[in-house]
């Protein structure tokens, strides 16, 4: 049976965690206040999180009307709560992106961005231990991440806002420094990729935008073949609307490597930090030539999560930045 967490915030501004088990109605965890929380105990009393909230008992059942939804995971400080994520990651992700690329060097027999598709593909999901390392990116903080439902704001120098259906995995660190995966979530990782293709060197600042989560964090594995629909409604019709899928049948690393990947730096296995990690995509509105505008709404919904990631896209304040000197 699966089990999935959400947090949410009352009318009267406490918290509070709500258990969804076998894609059943929401029930409150007796005593719980956050994930965070949870999984903190969890780890201090050396159980599962899942145990742990089935020790709790089943409280009140929530009405989701009632209440304001938040992302699965947050951290009191967002500074301890850090968002990065891989590419080209699953079986054709790679087309969309050389497509992108090639344009800039058509002399080229391949671009950058098939060569490390196909490193992945070869060696990627490796018997034991380590294999090839994949591309890696940083987003941002605990600052970054939107909650459900909110916009997600572009900035106002941006040339696309673009989605990007995804699995995020879950992480938090335990005092001896071991990352200890707590769940997953459906994500969508938004992106600016105008400025990803006018030079794949600009990758670094294409990703540098918030991300938002679907509501519920899957406790347990995720299964190897994930398989969604993602979307965009402008003025509540839809414009464009595609499957994807994810989980490891569909892609060219294994989970396990890119975890490894990510945590072999000791930067990341900094006791109590929480990491939000997203694994990857092979599916993009902008590949089919799709252009957003501010207003428009992504969703983004998979099973076995019972509810969407949905966000209007929204346009962040101009903002003048000047140094100054000491």
């Amino acid at each position: 049976m699966t089990l999935s967490l959400i947090q949410f915030r009352r009318a009267d501004g406490t918290r509070g965690v709500a258990a969804v088990r076998g894609g059943g109605a929401p029930r409150e965890v007796p005593g719980a206040g956050t994930t965070l929380a949870l999984a903190r105990q969890a780890i201090a009393e050396r159980t599962s999180l899942a145990a742990l909230v089935e020790a709790a008992g089943q409280g009140a059942p929530l009405d989701l009307d009632s209440v304001t939804l938040l992302a699965p995971i947050d951290h009191e400080d967002p500074a301890h709560l850090l968002m990065t994520g891989t590419g080209l990651t699953h079986l054709g992700s790679a087309e969309g992106r050389d497509k992108m690329h090639r344009a800039a060097s058509e002399a080229a027999v391949q671009t950058d961005s098939m060569k490390m598709f196909l490193m992945g593909v070869e060696g990627g999901k490796p018997a034991s231990g380590a294999g090839v390392q994949p591309e890696w990116f940083y987003k941002g903080d605990g600052s970054c991440l939107v909650a459900p439902g909110a916009p997600l704001p572009s900035p106002d120098f941006a040339e696309d806002a673009g989605e990007e259906p995804e699995i995020a995995g879950i992480y938090l660190i335990a005092q001896d420094g071991t990352p200890v995966r707590i769940g997953y979530a459906l994500a969508n990782e938004f992106s600016d990729h105008v400025t990803e293709r006018g030079n794949y060197l600009w990758l670094a600042h294409s990703k540098l935008r918030p991300a938002a989560l679907g509501p519920e964090l899957l406790v347990g594995e995720l299964p190897a073949h994930v398989e969604g629909t993602s979307r965009i409604l402008r003025d509540g019709e839809v414009i464009w609307e595609k499957p994807f899928v994810s989980g490891e049948a569909n892609m060219s690393h294994s989970l396990a490597n890119l975890e490894h990947h990510h945590f072999k730096y000791g930067l990341f296995r900094r006791a109590g930090d929480v990491h939000v990690h997203f694994f990857g995509t092979a599916t993009l509105s902008f590949s089919d030539d799709v252009r957003t505008q501010d207003g428009d709404v992504f969703e983004i919904s998979a099973a076995p999560f019972t509810l969407p990631v949905r966000n209007p896209i929204g346009r962040a304040a101009a903002t003048s930045v000047e140094v100054r000197a000491l």
